[in-house]
Order: structure tokens, then C-alpha cells, then sequence
């Protein structure tokens, strides 16, 4: 699996709600150099379990969709 990366935008966002957390749970002002680290270190160590978790989910949910199939759109044959 190649490494995660986000958008800068996603990353500003999430940047943003670390500093607010930081603020506002722990009284202490964090600086956008040491959220960057702590989103980077959350992708290296939490992102591929997520991955493989939300890969599981879609595998899980298109199989589901898959043996509705038969049902659906099956046709029995007159022979």
C-alpha cells in the first residue's frame, strides 16, 4: 500500500480541529508545525488500519449486493 496523503485542504482542516482540541481540552497552544507531525504520525501508525477496515467494509457491502443478484435478475430457463 503506497503511503496516505491528503489534500492540502483536508489536511488545514484537520490541522485546524487539532489546534482547537489542544486549546480547548489540554490548555496549551499548538503550533501548525507540531499538528502536522501528530496528523502525519496518525496516518503512519492509524491510517492503513482504517484503510483495510474500509476496504473490508465496501468488499463486505458490494458481496452483499453481488448475491442479491441471482435474485433480482435471474431468469429460469424454459429447457
Amino acid at each position: 500500500m503506497k503511503a496516505l496523503e491528503l489534500t492540502e485542504e483536508r489536511r488545514e482542516t484537520l490541522r485546524g480541529h487539532l489546534q482547537t482540541l489542544f486549546a480547548t481540552e489540554f490548555d496549551e497552544r499548538l503550533s501548525a508545525f507540531r499538528a502536522d507531525d501528530i496528523i502525519d504520525l496518525m496516518l503512519k501508525t492509524l491510517g492503513p488500519a482504517v484503510y483495510n477496515q474500509a476496504v473490508a467494509d465496501v468488499r463486505m457491502h458490494l458481496q452483499g449486493k453481488l448475491d442479491d443478484l441471482d435474485g433480482e435478475v435471474w431468469v429460469e430457463d424454459a429447457g
